[in-house]
């Protein structure tokens, strides 16, 4: 096996896990599916190395970091603009 597998394998683990902990909702869901797409991207490293990999690997993991930033937040604050129009 490759590295990029067990890397792919340890990232869809801990996002799993994450997800778990989490009580329902959006959040989780959102954790969910980003140990999802590890889990793809797990399974497609195992048949060999392959570089397209690594855009969805990092979509995943800039979702992780949004989920990270705003734990409790579900929506972007709007600004004052668009509420008085």
């Amino acid at each position: 096996m490759s590295d990029a597998f067990d890397y792919f394998r340890a990232y869809a683990l801990r996002a799993l896990c994450r997800a778990r902990a989490m009580p329902h909702g959006r959040m989780k869901h959102l954790q969910l599916v980003a140990g999802r797409i590890y889990n793809l991207l797990k399974k497609e490293a195992a048949y060999g190395p392959n570089v397209q990999h690594l855009e969805d690997f990092r979509a995943a993991q800039k979702l992780e970091a949004s989920l990270d930033r705003r734990p409790g937040a579900t929506a972007a604050p709007q600004s004052p603009e668009r509420e008085a129009g």
